[in-house]
């Protein structure tokens, strides 16, 4: 199936002459490279403009992970630690205060990449506190806070797809704020998460909002799904198991997109595009690859489909570079043999639906215990500040 849809014609494709080709053919096939990465000496420093650069990197996403890691490992941040000591703030407080600072400077610094793609890149993300991933009245009125605090229009707000994420999704949408939506494991949920953006446009339109100005993707994650199948896949006194392994997550992923081919192709949609809606780009997060068997490019060359995003950490963004073989589109076309896979593993009593609904639970709690960690060192670093 080739992809049609009102809103391809949207997608602008940037030119990076000092980037490897690997980079620059994964541009051309419309795919927009972002980092999963951010620290205050990478913006201060100059390494971000860098990969800006020689990486055709256009966005960069953030979680509770990176923030914990970059706070425990740089002294960048001691002097806004001792000015909030001064101040007093709790805990909670800092740790907003230093991650806003960090985002808005990372959204001042893609600035120019958002303005020449007219609004499509140049966007970084900062999550709602995770602890509130079932609560949909505190996500929202987080959302609100993040945006309002960081003030720029290249800005995406990170709200989980919890089933409780979902009518926040819709609510913070409508109040024309741009969202990433992230931690989405199943074909299922990923359905949902569509109809909570299209629902959240349609009340943004009903309220005399410019649909042109609110964006979004969806943040499909990926190498998980292959960690928590193969292990299953390893317990199987089974001939088949070993020809599965290192294939469910390519097939999830690939089935992902046709579901949104099929959503962003429907009557609905094309009465929001025609008033100046932009499409919810599929984004590929998680493309680590955690099986050393496997080449370290796989989530990248094996998801290349138009106006798709892939977020990648630093390492395989440089594995990407070095020696990444870019072949085209090779997610449309593969529909079939990906639901045969899917298939298969059922055959072999590995349920789909237990899978996802693990990783998600996990991957909630993998960013919540990043969040106490952050909590922890920060008020490490303040009792410090103030001894």
């Amino acid at each position: 199936m080739t992809h049609t849809t009102p809103e391809a014609s949207k997608v602008t494709t940037l030119d990076f002459p000092d980037a490897p080709q690997p980079v620059r053919d994964l541009s051309a096939q419309g795919v927009s490279i972002w980092l999963d990465d951010l620290s205050r000496p990478m913006v201060r420093e100059g390494e971000l403009q860098k990969l800006l650069d020689t990486r055709a990197v256009v966005g960069v996403t953030t979680n509770p992970s990176i923030f914990s890691k970059a706070l425990s490992e740089a002294a960048d941040y001691d002097e806004q630690v001792r000015e909030l000591a001064a101040e007093g703030v709790d805990v909670d407080e800092a740790v907003y205060r230093i991650t806003t600072t960090d985002v808005a400077e990372a959204c001042d610094l893609l600035r120019p990449v958002y303005d020449r793609t007219g609004g499509q890149d140049g966007r970084v993300s900062i999550e709602v506190d995770p602890r509130m991933a079932a609560d949909t009245a505190a996500t929202v009125e987080m959302a609100e806070r993040l945006w309002a605090t960081i003030d720029r229009p290249n800005l995406l707000i990170k709200i989980p797809a919890t089933v409780e994420g979902l009518p926040a999704i819709t609510q913070v949408i409508a109040q024309g704020i741009s969202v990433n939506v992230t931690l989405i494991f199943s074909l299922d949920r990923y359905r949902g998460v569509m109809n909570a953006y299209l629902t959240g446009l349609e009340q943004a339109r009903e309220a005399g909002r410019d649909l042109s100005s609110i964006h979004s993707v969806a943040s499909f994650f990926v190498s998980r799904v292959d960690a928590e199948v193969d292990k299953r896949l390893t317990e199987l006194d089974d001939p088949r198991a070993a020809e599965l392994k290192g294939r469910a997550a390519l097939a999830n992923a690939r089935l992902a997109y046709q579901a949104y081919d099929e959503v962003f192709s429907t009557p609905r949609w094309a009465n929001l595009s025609d008033a100046g809606a932009n499409v919810q780009r599929p984004l590929w997060a998680s493309t680590s690859v955690k099986d050393e068997s496997l080449p370290d490019t796989l989530y990248v060359t094996e998801l290349v489909a138009p106006n798709t995003v892939n977020t990648m950490p630093g390492a395989t963004l440089e594995a990407v570079a070095d020696h990444a073989e870019v072949t085209g589109d090779t997610v449309q076309g593969t529909y079939e043999e990906s639901a045969e896979v899917l298939n298969a593993l059922e055959a072999l009593g590995i349920r789909y639906q237990e899978v996802v609904e693990v990783l998600e639970r996990e991957g909630v709690e993998k960013f919540t215990d990043a969040w106490a960690d952050l909590l922890e060192s920060v008020t490490e670093q303040l009792d410090a500040a103030t001894a």
